[in-house]
């Protein structure tokens, strides 16, 4: 097991929160293309402003429902989707948004999702904790906690069985490691040699409770070691060591045809959704989670400045086309049509069932 960011702070326990110090050293940089470092840049702000214009269109009702946003994770988003070719296959939780992006969905399509209408990705029907796409191999967005762990596994067993060369990403909160479906898939997947690799996004509150008082091991990357699944922890802030760690993982589960785990700890800026007020936190938990030494854009964008990678003028073009795309994607899913409430039912089953209600809430129970 590799712990390459190990948490720091020994009050942990005591006040459910844990002081770390920002990544500034661009040692590793000199050693990137620049290009691909602004793309990297970009994409991150990209989903920042696209989280912030959700969070806005849900307060103004165009939005339903439940709603999580990728705030504070987006180096994690970023990096992971790196790692990922695109055959690999990916489920992950509600928190969804920005992994939909970087898989390859159009954002325009993401945001019509969102606002419920027909173009979006899953016709307005899925909303904001469904996004699927067969095309781009992401395969959810569950709103079950857990839900999408044996779906996964059963996709890389579809894998494995066909001998294929493709790898499956499980990304998940970490308050699943606390479920039964947690054990039960981390352990066929051991038993089956299955290439899969799960990932534990740690934002050190699993909904309203801390994991120091959830979990009995709280080093999240260790709770595969029961299974003999190596784990490694990464700095969730720092999107090139997520990057280069999930690279490493997931080309050795492509290799060696077996499962490995990783942590990405980073902080949840705002509370679990959308409506969350996060009344659990203390003041000082909710600023150093806001705190521009954990915010990942900035630690990123500052990095890239230092390094002479980024001018300010060079910042500034970036944050305009950023905030046009995002602006044309909340166009789109403004003007996209409702959903004919004919086809509400359409996609209840992938093939068609005897006897399927199709009632409405407004429909009597038996036909006159």
């Amino acid at each position: 097991m590799a712990d390459t960011a190990k948490p720091k702070g020994g009050s942990a326990k005591a006040s459910g929160s844990r002081r770390r110090n920002s990544r500034k050293d661009t040692s590793g940089i000199a050693n990137e293309n620049p290009d691909a470092l602004l793309d990297l840049y970009r994409r991150m702000l990209f989903i920042r402003r696209f989280e912030e214009r959700t969070s806005q269109a849900y307060t103004q009702a165009r939005i339903g429902g439940y709603c999580h946003l990728n705030l504070g994770e987006e180096a994690t988003v970023v990096g992971l989707m790196s790692a990922l070719r695109e055959t690999d296959y990916l489920y992950t939780n509600y928190r969804d948004h920005g992994y939909a992006i970087e898989k390859g969905m159009d954002p325009k399509r993401v945001m019509a999702e969102l606002y419920g209408r027909k173009d979006g990705v899953a016709k307005g029907w899925g909303g904001s904790m469904h996004m699927y796409d067969t095309e781009t191999r992401m395969l959810g967005g569950y709103g079950i906690v857990g839900g999408q762990l044996p779906l996964a596994a059963g996709a890389a067993l579809a894998v494995s069985y066909r001998e294929t060369d493709d790898v499956v990403m499980c990304q998940m909160g970490d308050g699943t490691t606390n479920i039964g479906a947690w054990h039960e898939t981390l352990n066929i997947a051991k038993l089956w040699n299955l290439p899969i690799v799960f990932v534990v996004v740690n934002n050190f509150t699993g909904m309203g409770t801390t994991v120091d008082m959830s979990s009995a091991e709280p080093d999240l990357y260790k709770r595969g070691s029961a299974f003999r699944i190596e784990g490694e922890r990464v700095d969730g802030r720092d999107v090139l060591a997520v990057r280069d760690a999930a690279t490493r993982l997931v080309e050795r589960a492509r290799e060696e045809q077996t499962p490995f785990l990783l942590e990405a700890w980073s902080y949840r800026m705002k509370g679990h959704s959308v409506v969350d007020p996060a009344k659990y936190r203390t003041q000082e938990q909710k600023d150093e989670a806001r705190a521009k030494e954990n915010d990942p854009v900035a630690i990123f964008g500052d990095q890239l400045t230092k390094a002479d990678v980024l001018s300010e003028e060079g910042r500034e073009e970036i944050a305009a086309s950023v905030k046009e795309r995002v602006a044309e994607a909340a166009d789109f899913a403004e003007n996209s049509p409702h959903p004919d409430v004919s086809t509400l039912f359409d996609y209840t089953y992938a093939t068609p069932v005897p006897n399927e209600s199709r009632r409405m809430p407004a429909d009597p129970v038996f036909a006159d």
